[in-house]
């Protein structure tokens, strides 16, 4: 079945705080005196062009969807899973042990998502945040229907749109800008050791897979949604650009569709994706229950393909996206494409 979902999400009940009224400003007073003693702060970020001032570890934060589980997969790897009122991101699984189910116990706010399954305005302000993430500007666009960052400003909460997520263009995302997310956060809740331990142990295990696989040929790489419909041809959830394709250059490989956009996807003809050499096929399943048939369906409507022929095919699916396991990603990537270096 194919799963159709608005284009800017393929690319995202009141609770009250005890000492304010529900949606209620904290005077600058109550504020300064939250703030007072915290060691490390205040904490001041720019942020797509808005300049953010924290003056203690956000306790209330809401999670956007936005068709990623990078901002509520770098909470749990930071151990601040416990900060989280509200999580709408969640992909069904995850190549790290246990952070799927980790996820799915996540409070959600019980909230009625909207048509881009996301937190519309009045029920985002009802959740009373100090801190929202979003992983794009979109989920905070008040003609998407969202509280914008001037609505949240005004009721004492912060927020923050991860790298490459301001102009909505996740076309240039690579490795490094999962490494800014988790030390962006490190800032904002003063975890930055913890952080910089993260980004040093991926950085090391990404340099000695691509140390083993530097001399090899790099096959084509077709790297694709699973069941998934973003535009109006055959295959449209097809990756072009965007992290995907630093992971596949670390990993030895390339993007076999690269030059078919210029855009994150590319949406093809079924004509176009069989006069590709495809090589290896990734699949990325975002809440799919099956990925691995839709592999397995891909292989067998294109035999002409030395991916099928020699039935050389992965799923993955956090990994592979903004977050920090781009490592996991790196190495099973490499082993599928270079087995013999391993």
């Amino acid at each position: 079945m194919q799963t159709k979902r608005p284009a800017a999400v393929a690319l995202a009940g009141a609770l009250c705080l005890a000492a304010t009224a529900c949606g209620a400003s904290p005077s600058p007073t109550a504020k300064a005196a939250a703030g007072a003693g915290a060691p490390g702060y205040p904490v001041t970020l720019k942020n797509c062009g808005t300049t953010t001032t924290y003056t203690k570890a956000p306790s209330r934060v809401v999670v956007m969807n936005g068709a990623s589980v990078a901002e509520a997969s770098s909470l749990l790897a930071l151990g601040l899973g416990d900060r989280i009122v509200a999580n709408e991101q969640s992909y069904g699984r995850s190549e790290v042990p246990g952070r799927a189910e980790a996820i799915k116990k996540l409070p959600t706010g019980h909230i009625a998502l909207n048509d881009a399954y996301d937190i519309p305005r009045e029920a985002m302000l009802g959740l009373s945040p100090d801190l929202v993430l979003s992983t794009t500007s979109y989920g905070l666009d008040a003609k998407n229907g969202f509280a914008t960052r001037d609505d949240l400003k005004a009721v004492g909460a912060n927020s923050y749109v991860s790298p490459q997520g301001c102009d909505q263009d996740t076309s240039r995302m690579t490795v490094d800008d999962s490494y800014q997310l988790l030390r962006d956060l490190g800032k904002i809740f003063h975890v930055s050791g913890r952080a910089e331990q993260l980004i040093t142990e991926s950085r090391r295990r990404i340099s000695d897979v691509s140390a083993k696989v530097r001399s090899e040929k790099k096959p084509n790489v077709m790297v694709v949604f699973s069941n998934m419909s973003m535009g109006g041809n055959d295959f449209s959830s097809i990756a072009a650009h965007g992290i995907w394709n630093d992971i596949l250059a670390k990993a030895g490989g390339t993007n076999a569709f690269s030059a078919t956009s210029n855009s994150a996807f590319a949406d093809l003809s079924k004509e176009k994706v069989a006069a590709e050499q495809v090589d290896a096929l990734v699949v990325i399943s975002y809440n799919d229950p099956d990925p691995e048939a839709y592999a397995r369906k891909l292989l067998k409507e294109f035999p002409q393909w030395p991916a099928a022929k020699n039935e050389r095919s992965l799923v993955l699916s956090d990994s592979v996206y903004l977050g920090p396991s781009n490592d996991l990603a790196v190495e099973k990537i490499a082993k599928m494409l270079h087995p013999d270096d391993f």
